[in-house]
């Protein structure tokens, strides 16, 4: 679940960041690709980390 509600954070701050900076489409859809991707992995180690604790 934690991955999930990350990726989609991630996602509306990568299109937020690609918008301030001017992006095009395509630059707004790379944006919300990779910053999602990049907190879907932080999520997965939190995942796997609070798995592991308790």
């Amino acid at each position: 679940m934690i991955v999930i509600i990350l990726a989609l954070i991630g996602g509306a701050i990568g299109y937020r960041t690609a918008s301030k900076r001017g992006g095009n489409r395509l630059d707004k859809l790379q944006y919300t690709v990779i910053y999602a991707l990049a907190f879907a992995i932080i999520g997965l180690f939190a995942t796997v980390i609070l798995e592991r604790v308790l």
